[in-house]
């Protein structure tokens, strides 16, 4: 196995392929024995430090331990592994058996022929309610040319091979929330109304995606925390919102407002609307969530501040 020298490039170029394979998210437990289950999501959270995260029912079997382990692996699977994927997904007793697994350079099990593997230290781990986040530092990273495998509306598939044929997938909408002395940027969004600077996200991933619109910003800022997840279900979106701190620049479309409900009555998207007035009343408190829902109701994660 080779350790990748730059995980935060590995991570921006393995999230535009794999964002939504199938993993095993894999520990090992306090007397030295491989866990794992499988997971047919996770996300990027930052490129520098590079961090991902997983979630894990806390009504799991398995959550005491990934909880009190050191790190975790995300092990994203090959086209031929459809029963590993069944195997992780299923209360057996022992899910490694018949597994030629390795211990990666961080230690968390590694399974032979996936598409891709993250081996994480484990940097924070964020209650949300009957879930966790699991969020992972990561130390080392590999990739193969293998195709990945893909999980939709109840069927695997191969991404790479069956794109035309499958129905569409939800469109993934990420903004950037470009924040500068207690102001944020607002820019036209085309129809009388403002918005966030926002964009689809193409083949080459969130990160790649974000990156693209501060660039377009004309601001000097960086890729900052991941702050909201939600699904628009009427639209088939997701949309995933990052905060940006901006240090200098002039914005080279639209205009900087204060982070205050008055400034953001013009703002069309009530999910968007929604979402700045919760970061106009965290930015006065200094204290922040992450959160987790659709474009109505949801659950706001508390982040506790280094």
């Amino acid at each position: 196995m080779t350790d990748t020298p730059d995980p935060r490039r590995a991570l921006r170029d393995a999230f535009g392929t794999f964002m939504t394979g199938v993993t095993v998210v894999t520990t090992m437990d306090a007397q030295g024995r491989p866990l794992g289950f499988t997971a047919n999501s996770f996300a990027s959270v930052s490129l520098d430090p590079p961090l991902l995260l997983v979630q894990i029912a806390r009504t799991s079997a398995n959550y005491p331990a990934f909880a009190a382990a050191s790190g975790f692996a995300v092990n994203i699977l090959s086209e031929g592994q459809k029963s590993v994927s069944s195997t992780f997904a299923r209360p057996v007793p022992d899910r490694f058996a018949g597994i030629d697994w390795q211990k990666g350079p961080h230690g968390s099990p590694i399974l032979p022929d996936v598409s891709a593997w993250f081996d994480c230290a484990t940097h924070r781990i964020v209650d949300a309610g009957d879930h966790a986040i699991l969020i992972g530092r990561v130390e080392a990273f590999n990739a193969t040319s293998a195709p990945g495998l893909g999980y939709y509306r109840g069927t695997y598939f191969t991404p790479v091979a069956t794109q035309a044929t499958l129905p569409t997938g939800p469109d993934i909408i990420v903004s950037a929330i470009l924040e500068r002395q207690g102001q944020v940027l607002l820019v036209d969004d085309g129809f009388g109304g403002l918005t966030l600077p926002t964009a689809r996200v193409g083949r080459d991933g969130t990160s790649a995606a974000l990156a693209s619109l501060i660039a377009q910003s004309g601001l000097d800022a960086a890729p900052g925390p991941l702050y909201s997840v939600f699904e628009d279900v009427a639209r088939g979106q997701q949309h995933i919102a990052f905060r940006c701190p901006a240090t200098g620049g002039q914005p080279a479309k639209g205009a900087f407002v204060d982070l205050s409900p008055a400034s953001f009555t013009d703002v069309t998207d009530q999910a968007l609307r929604t979402m700045l007035d919760r970061l106009a009343d965290e930015s006065r408190m200094g204290n922040y969530g992450i959160y987790f829902g659709n474009q109505n109701a949801g659950r706001v994660t508390p982040v506790s501040q280094e």
